[in-house]
């Protein structure tokens, strides 16, 4: 078992001063409350000019009362055991939190989707990642490939580094960590390349495209994980290289899964400015290259059309730019969706023997 140490760590500080808090309201017979910022759409604003969904301040308030009393509980039993682990250096999933809650008797939750819950509470109410409350997320980083070494610790805690060098791993890829902030970089690629499906990752992979383009991979494998926005983030940032992303033509590829890495969610408002990309630009599948390109379609389904629609009215992302209702307004008079091995029609390698040079030609015309 990891041995507790001394700690001056801030977040420590901040769950005494928290837990002090409610202890003194409770001795002074004063019920103890606790505020969290409301996690939605409705309380974020973006702006072009920082590039993130922001907080405007909307707040939640929980008292203590009959009906809180389990809530209220689980948020303070969550406290000590995150103030636990960073005592002693340790991490826990948030799988493993979850079992951690079935020995907090009356307390212990029923489920994974109430700990989760609990935690993104505890985070928003802190104002820090679940990194730093030492949770860590229990799905992988995302693969990368490509004009890119990265500088990783030998093992947890030590001072010696090992080179990890992403063009030597055969057909397979290097796996983004869970954690990223002590990772150092070097490259002299022009581009990162993030792409939703693991299928044309592998493809580009395969063929080495990467030398080809001189750029490196990033599968994002769907929504991208915090992790995978995270290390694209530090990477643009310190390397000074664009972002194109290349998703499949669709409302949820767009509004999910390409919002997200640009400029955060409205769930994650109090962290989009350290995990989101504001340097991003849509490559494409974009509805005009459906036109262009002749490609493949389905129908769009009942929900991507209600997902479309609620990206015009709801999203600020979105209603910030012209370009971006256009684009949605011409998918849904289409009525249909591409996605990107649509491009297979031609030949199994046209997505990066003419597709991805065309495009890279004009990344001027890229969707913001």
């Amino acid at each position: 078992m990891p041995r507790a140490k001394a700690t001056s760590d801030p977040v420590v500080a901040k769950i005494v001063d928290s837990g002090r808090e409610i202890h003194g309201k409770i001795v002074g017979g004063r019920k103890p409350s606790m505020k969290f910022p409301l996690r939605s759409l409705s309380n974020v604003r973006y702006t072009p000019r920082k590039g993130y969904f922001e907080m405007v301040g909307k707040k939640k308030e929980r008292t203590l009362t009959v009906s809180t009393v389990k809530t209220f509980a689980q948020t303070l039993r969550m406290f000590a055991l995150s103030k636990r682990l960073i005592e002693t250096d340790d991490r826990a999933t948030k799988r493993d939190a979850y079992y951690q809650t079935k020995n907090w008797d009356d307390a212990r939750c029923d489920d994974q989707v109430e700990s989760d819950t609990i935690l993104d509470d505890i985070e928003a109410f802190f104002g820090v990642n679940k990194e730093q409350l030492c949770f860590t997320p229990d799905e992988h980083g995302g693969l990368v490939a490509g004009e890119l070494v990265v500088v990783d610790r030998a093992e947890p805690g030590s001072t010696r580094t090992i080179e990890i060098d992403c063009t030597k791993f055969g057909s397979g890829a290097y796996g983004i960590p869970p954690e990223v902030e002590h990772l150092g970089f070097r490259t002299k690629a022009k581009f990162i390349l993030a792409i939703e499906t693991g299928g044309i990752f592998d493809r580009l992979n395969r063929h080495q495209y990467w030398a080809r383009a001189d750029c490196i991979l990033v599968s994002m494998a769907g929504v991208p994980t915090r992790a995978v926005r995270r290390f694209v983030r530090r990477l643009a940032d310190e390397k000074r290289i664009p972002v194109h992303v290349f998703v499949d033509c669709d409302p949820y590829g767009i509004a999910n899964i390409y919002r997200t890495l640009k400029v955060g969610s409205g769930n994650n408002a109090h962290l989009n400015e350290f995990f989101c990309v504001p340097q991003a630009r849509f490559l494409g599948v974009t509805p005009q290259d459906i036109v262009d390109y002749k490609l493949p379609t389905h129908p769009l389904k009942d929900v991507d059309v209600k997902r479309a629609k609620d990206a015009l009215k709801n999203d600020p992302f979105f209603q910030a730019y012209p370009q971006w209702a256009k684009a949605f307004e011409q998918l849904l008079k289409l009525g249909v969706r591409a996605e990107q091995q649509a491009f297979a029609k031609f030949d199994l390698n046209y997505v990066m023997d003419d597709y991805l040079p065309a495009k890279l030609k004009h990344p001027d015309k890229f969707l913001p």
